[in-house]
């Protein structure tokens, strides 16, 4: 258990609101490793409230979207933290910017663990929201903890699949994989404190557009941060390397409690979403090789493409407002009862 030193000034992507309250707290997981995470509560809170667990995207900080997203929600009436996961931003863990699929899931239950500590917490009305690559993530744990009443996922990126097979699973075969597993051993005795780099800047003329979506938010004073890993220096070379050789969302058939995935229609990434989502229901779904039964309870789950929206609109509303708070809290009013 390490403690952290946090900083106490207001240094968000995000102007402060009037509001919620807003305070620093941090919590231990079960593999010792204290995250620090940003509190807010509504005004003047008299009763036990719902509460949710907020994080992502993958490589970014609670300073940026997912506390954007966890201040909007407590706006709404919602007891909310947004946390930095294990080995980023204020939180403790070696090697920095590494990652687990292991240690992440165990992240959002050990937020879980903390909301129902809180006396202001009605333990049994607590959801999580992951937003990029803690959107797939967030989905393994609403697989694995029933105390997760209800999950949503926002542009999520089911990381698994994409560290394994590529962009639109354009290297899953077993060539390709073996030979990222070869570079990625071979970095590990050479110097495996080898950072990737975060986004790419300056942005190169035949850039994708996705990634000039990603240096437009992570690289400009809409989204930079000092602390977050795509901002600057990203993650070790072999930082995801467990993420290769895993499938982590092979039992979220099986998820019985409310979820929705929320995807912009124009997002690069909304493959992701919408595989989830069907093999969530169906059991079945393209770029997934297993099949399984259909979910049990399919009625609480919902897939909402936002018309026009990027990716990257789903992390701060782009310039129209994209992100759908309303819908996001109806549906955890709806299923926090």
């Amino acid at each position: 258990m390490k403690g952290l030193e946090l900083t106490q000034e207001w240094d968000k992507t995000f102007p402060k609101s009037d509001k919620v309250s807003h305070r620093k707290v941090t919590f231990v997981n079960n593999y010792g490793i204290t995250l620090a995470a940003d509190l807010y509560m509504p005004v003047n809170t008299e009763s036990k409230l719902s509460a949710i667990a907020i994080s992502g995207p993958f490589g970014a900080i609670k300073e940026q979207c997912s506390g954007l997203y966890a201040q909007t929600l407590a706006e709404r009436g919602f007891i909310t933290i947004a946390f930095d996961p294990s080995f980023t931003g204020e939180s403790s863990g070696e090697p920095r910017r590494t990652a687990s699929p292991d240690i992440n899931t165990e992240d959002f239950m050990a937020a879980v663990d903390f909301l129902c500590t809180l006396p202001e917490v009605d333990a049994e009305r607590i959801g999580i929201l992951g937003i990029c690559g803690w959107g797939g993530i967030a989905l393994n744990a609403a697989a694995t903890d029933t105390r997760i009443k209800a999950t949503v996922a926002s542009t999520m990126y089911d990381m698994s699949r994409v560290s394994g097979n590529g962009y639109y699973d354009s290297e899953d075969k077993e060539e390709s994989r073996h030979a990222a597993r070869e570079a990625m051993s071979r970095q590990r005795l050479t110097d495996p404190a080898a950072m990737a780099g975060g986004v790419i800047d300056p942005l190169p003329d035949d850039a994708p557009q996705f990634v000039k979506d990603y240096h437009a938010y992570y690289k400009t004073p809409r989204g930079y941060h000092k602390r977050s890993g795509n901002s600057n220096d990203g993650w070790r070379l072999i930082g995801t390397q467990a993420y290769t050789n895993t499938r982590f969302l092979y039992y979220i058939n099986e998820i019985r409690s409310a979820v929705l995935i929320v995807h912009g229609e124009k997002a690069h990434s909304r493959y992701f979403g919408e595989a989830a989502y069907h093999y969530m229901v169906d059991g079945k779904a393209e770029g997934y090789n297993f099949v399984g039964k259909p979910n049990p309870i399919p009625e609480n789950k919902e897939l909402l493409i936002v018309p026009n929206a990027t990716h990257c609109d789903l992390y701060d509303g782009g310039e129209k407002g994209y992100i759908p708070f309303d819908k996001i809290a109806d549906f955890f009013n709806t299923h926090l009862k």
